[in-house]
């Protein structure tokens, strides 16, 4: 070990140079001020397809962005490579501020949420009503994930050649939720302008159970192919063809559709019944008295005692409780 003496001077101590290793840190970030916006299209395999203007370019997110993901619909900051040519790649370095969040958990006891889609405003709950037959729990959960998330629901029942739409629609009429019947001639005759109506101007995530028909009404709006499934005849249950999300637009800007992955639950881990009952705004009033964080399915709920004052409509406080209850049940019980 050198020694110096009692005074030594700046020749006899060798600084280091200010080498990457002990470069002082800072909490500093770039603003990139000159980013281009977009918007992510779909996401693979860390791989981010995001609109900008007319080109679609790849990209990948920034270090700086840390834990922070980017998901489908996600409004993007991307600097680099714009061109969109083959092998290039740019960078996201800011995720804007989302207006809406759909999540779901893979199951109730699954405390990992997943975020389905960004900046959405409707959710088109695709379901079949025969092959396979309608499941009104994972229906019931798809609307509840709505309501948290502040998307207006829509009901699309396809395959209305093979069964009824009518006992089904009943089961919703007091929630007042719009809905679409479509059949399997509606996609040979091209039919599909109702639907297509409810979509002007929207974000519309489509969701469903696999073999429902989801892709193949998604292919018929917007006049793409993407890979579509049969129905197992033993199970009942679709092969799920679509791995995942991708936003597609709506011909003649008429707005964007977002295709998810078929899905066989709809966890709801996530969800805080305080913002369920957002959606039926007439009962708000009515949980004033409702003691500290009372989930409103409760004894305790203020709510039978508003609503049997005649505050409220009973068939909406049924349905509301219904929602609700959907948390504590699992889609199968």
């Amino acid at each position: 070990m050198r020694r110096y003496g009692k005074n030594p001077d700046e020749d006899d101590i060798r600084v280091r140079p200010n080498t990457k290793g002990n470069r002082p840190r800072t909490n500093i970030r770039p603003k990139h001020e000159d980013a281009a916006e977009g918007m992510v299209l779909t996401v693979d395999r860390g791989r981010l397809h995001v609109l900008i203007g007319e080109r679609t370019i790849v990209a990948m997110k920034a270090r700086e962005l840390g834990r922070k993901s980017a998901v489908v619909g996600d409004q993007v900051a991307v600097v680099g490579d714009l061109t969109g040519d083959k092998d290039t790649l740019a960078r996201i370095v800011r995720v804007e501020p989302r207006k809406s969040v759909l999540r779901r958990t893979a199951d109730d006891d699954d405390p990992y949420e997943r975020v389905v889609v960004a900046n959405a405003d409707q959710l088109a709950i695709v379901t079949a009503l025969a092959d396979p037959e309608p499941r009104p729990r994972m229906i019931d959960r798809c609307l509840v994930a709505a309501y948290d998330a502040g998307l207006e629901p829509l009901l699309v029942l396809t395959k209305s050649d093979l069964a009824s739409a009518e006992t089904l629609l009943e089961t919703y009429a007091t929630l007042g939720v719009s809905y679409v019947v479509t059949s399997r001639d509606t996609f040979l005759t091209g039919g599909v302008d109702a639907v297509r109506e409810r979509l002007k101007g929207r974000i519309t995530a489509f969701v469903g159970h696999s073999g429902v028909g989801k892709t193949t009404l998604v292919n018929a709006l917007v006049e793409r192919q993407r890979a579509t499934g049969i129905v197992n005849a033993v199970t009942g249950r679709g092969r799920h063809t679509t791995t995942s999300a991708l936003a597609l637009p709506l011909p003649g800007d008429a707005g964007w559709v977002v295709d998810t992955p078929g899905v066989r639950s709809f966890g709801l881990h996530h969800i805080d019944p305080s913002r369920v009952i957002l959606a039926f705004p007439e009962l708000v009033p009515g949980t004033e008295g409702c003691p500290r964080g009372c989930s409103h399915d409760e004894p305790e709920c203020a709510l039978d005692a508003w609503v049997a004052d005649g505050h409220g409509d009973p068939a909406r406080l049924d349905s509301l409780r219904r929602l609700l209850a959907t948390r504590e049940r699992r889609e199968g019980d």
